[in-house]
């Protein structure tokens, strides 16, 4: 950190050594009304659009115009195994296997489908625990599953909360629970990265300790996938979901990834939902065979996915093949290194970081806490032309995105804050 400098002359300085600065001119910047790109640091809710996304949508809209119903099997990149296009690519990005990964649906659909096979309860262990401070999707998903199941969502919900006066989770407390709850618990569901602290966790510590228990173990990777190394396979973790929105910049409500574990890929006899998707591709169009589910993630799908939302990501993950996940992370610590270099220089009395400061416990996100201010700050950083956001009761969350923000852009973000800040006392 010593080795950061404040004024811009440094901040441009680091945009001309940064050799990923190009890819900023590969996507659309926001502008405001008079022409000028806006600060965008709000990647971590939706991710930007790559130029090259249109034309990847054209092909398929011309290949649909021309062809019809052959585009299926005739169209230039024909439809029918068009998810696998997307295979190899995003298992390299979240660390899996191209047998663990498909891309299907929407992140909570997904996570639903997940918990038909992975959570099983018994009388005696039936509990599901989360983060306190899930993202609230995943405490409703959860929540509706133990009553799905006849359980009370209340007392079938184990929280593993931060300590009082801290925002963190530890590792020490998760310990606890579990040689309290331990034989209690059929599922421990975290959020990969934290939403709201920007606290990314340690995967397969949770794993080997869930599973040393007898617990089933996912993630939800919704602020992980495209930002940090989630290194799925090796954490051993039953299951992840992740949407392709936010850091992997394929559109608003774009579809959800989903990783299953290499081990479960040909357990043909674990509970799931099915649909045509899923049973074996060679006799899918005899369509009177009985159900013969494929191996693999693959065998989670339920129906035929639409094409044009997954041109938007095979755009974005064709960007990240060419860069590689090792580079984007490298450029993301450096450059969230240096905007919290900058924000610490603002004082402690004015702002405080809650995100992990050890650049292995978060990904760029950085969630930042203004002393006695309300959302009126967050307001008049977006009047500034800041795009950030707000989530209450106090924080600011802020994502330098590695592949179209640059050391500039966080210089001035910190530069306007420091001008609003001083106006106002």
């Amino acid at each position: 950190m010593s080795n950061y400098k404040l004024g811009l002359d440094y901040a441009k300085q680091q945009d001309t050594l940064d050799e990923l600065s190009s890819y900023r001119q590969q996507f659309h910047i926001p502008k405001d009304k008079d022409g000028n790109e806006l600060i965008y640091l709000c990647g971590n809710s939706l991710g930007l659009q790559p130029k090259a996304t249109k034309a990847y949508i054209n092909q398929e809209l011309e290949d649909w115009a021309n062809l019809g119903v052959e585009g299926h099997t005739d169209a230039k990149n024909p439809w029918l195994p068009y998810h696998e296009f997307l295979t190899e690519a995003t298992a390299k990005l979240v660390g899996a296997k191209p047998i663990e990964v498909v891309t299907m649906n929407s992140l909570t659909a997904n996570l639903h489908f997940m918990m038909a096979s992975f959570y099983k309860p018994t009388k005696e262990r039936y509990k599901i625990l989360i983060e306190s401070d899930a993202f609230p999707s995943d405490k409703y998903a959860v929540e509706s599953q133990l009553r799905h199941h006849g359980f009370d969502d209340k007392e079938g919900l184990i929280l593993w909360k931060p300590r009082e006066g801290e925002e963190l989770l530890n590792y020490e407390d998760l310990e606890s629970i579990l040689k309290t709850h331990g034989k209690e618990i059929a599922l421990i569901m975290i959020g990969g990265v934290n939403y709201y602290t920007g606290q990314f966790f340690d995967f397969k510590r949770i794993t080997d300790l869930g599973h040393s228990y007898g617990c089933k173990v996912g993630f939800d990777c919704a602020h992980g996938a495209g930002n940090v190394n989630l290194d799925l396979h090796n954490s051993g973790a039953d299951f992840a979901v992740w949407c392709t929105y936010k850091y992997m910049n394929s559109g608003p409500g774009s579809l959800s990834g989903c990783f299953v574990h290499e081990r479960h890929a040909y357990n043909k006899d674990l509970n799931r939902f099915t649909g045509w998707w899923s049973h074996n591709k060679d006799t899918r169009f005899n369509m009177r065979h009985e159900f013969d589910v494929l191996p693999g993630a693959e065998g989670w799908q339920l129906s035929n996915p639409p094409i044009l939302s997954m041109a938007a990501i095979k755009a974005s993950l064709d960007m990240f093949n060419e860069v590689g996940i090792d580079k984007v992370i490298e450029k993301s610590k450096k450059l969230t290194g240096y905007f919290e270099f900058l924000l610490k220089d603002l004082g402690e009395d004015t702002i405080r970081i809650i995100t992990p400061e050890n650049p292995k416990e978060r990904g760029c996100q950085l969630s930042i806490q203004v002393l006695n201010a309300d959302k009126s700050l967050h307001d008049k950083l977006t009047e500034a032309g800041v795009i950030s956001d707000w989530r209450e009761p106090d924080v600011i969350r802020c994502a330098p995105v590695p592949l179209y923000n640059s050391f500039e852009d966080v210089y001035l973000m910190v530069k306007k804050m420091k001008e609003i800040l001083k106006s106002s006392t």
